[in-house]
């Protein structure tokens, strides 16, 4: 333990702090990463800082390199792109995407990291495990060429998504928001845009990640009849309750969970977790993802700037944090 990086950790629910940490020199089949960028993912991340996960998902919903524990001293992310300063020859000087938390240096297994494909930038690279949310609900809905389709919840799940059915012959993606200037993002990423109470209705497929439980009613509405809900949104703690008793079951609506710690069933014959990741990095070469890029700030301002997003006064789809 030689050297020192800083890292953030959540001191407790709604308090963070940088702390200085010692890391062990690389191994054999280890990396050193100086990172570059690290990425708040707003949802799932705010939810952990504000102490909001239930006692009985602290182990599902623990990060790949977390230390502590929930609800907290604890070190959580894994958005982070950086670049490696020793290791196997073939890794040394490459940028790369890892799933840690927010950290100066760190120290990790070479197979922990993903070399960033040419033409994706460092700077938008830390949407990769955002993406790669997004191609796992896609694997799990499976849909259709001409299908009608609104996802529901401009976040950075939802907006990735969008993209990302935009891309399927004669599918009409519709991107559904409670906030006006989420059409701005909308027409960035080349989808339509509709406030709640106008959305087109008739979906043959919904995306909801807009983590509300009024977004997840409007879901239900919007279908057609023998329609598919994909949830995406993670509650935490809340309870959401739903009008199962009205036309639910006469018109045969289903609604099913995805979520990106298992590979859909649908490819998990074909992908592992790192391939599937790396073509989430290789989707990540379309520039229309900078639209999801709309806050940045210097680590040594996050644990200022962490209270401000998760109580909603920093807007922000993905804030992207700057290291020296």
């Amino acid at each position: 333990m030689g050297r020192t990086a800083r890292a953030f950790w959540t001191q407790s629910p709604g308090r963070g702090e940088i702390r200085e940490v010692g890391i062990p020199d690389p191994g054999p089949g280890e990396v050193l990463v100086r990172t570059l960028y690290s990425g708040i993912s707003r949802g799932t991340e705010t939810l952990v800082f504000g102490g909001g996960v239930p006692p009985n998902q602290y182990e599902v919903m623990r990060a790949p390199f977390q230390e502590g524990d929930f609800p907290g001293p604890l070190k959580y992310g894994y958005l982070n792109v950086g670049t490696v300063r020793e290791g196997p020859e073939e890794l040394v000087g490459r940028t790369v995407f890892t799933l840690y938390p927010h950290q100066d240096l760190f120290t990790v297994p070479a197979e922990a990291v993903s070399p960033l494909p040419e033409g994706v930038p460092a700077e938008r690279a830390v949407l990769a495990g955002t993406v790669e949310t997004a191609v796992n609900a896609l694997w799990d809905a499976s849909p259709l060429i001409g299908d009608r389709i609104a996802v529901v919840g401009a976040g950075m799940v939802g907006c990735c998504v969008a993209r990302l059915l935009a891309g399927i012959p004669g599918v009409r993606v519709q991107l559904v928001d409670t906030v006006p200037e989420r059409a701005d993002t909308a027409d960035l990423l080349g989808v339509d845009f509709a406030l709640a109470p106008d959305a087109e209705d008739g979906c043959d497929l919904v995306f909801h990640a807009s983590a509300t439980e009024a977004g997840l009613i409007r879901s239900l509405e919007l279908l057609a009849a023998e329609g598919e809900v994909v949830e995406l949104s993670w509650y935490g703690d809340r309870r959401v309750i739903l009008p199962l008793g009205e036309e639910f079951h006469s018109r045969r609506l289903t609604m099913r969970a995805s979520q990106v710690g298992m590979i859909s069933p649908a490819r998990r014959s074909r992908y592992d977790h790192a391939e599937r990741l790396g073509l989430a990095l290789r989707l990540l070469a379309d520039p229309a993802f900078d639209a999801l890029l709309t806050g940045e700030s210097p680590f040594e301002e996050l644990p200022s700037v962490l209270p401000r997003l998760a109580d909603g006064s920093l807007p922000a789809l993905c804030h992207r944090v700057v290291y020296p």
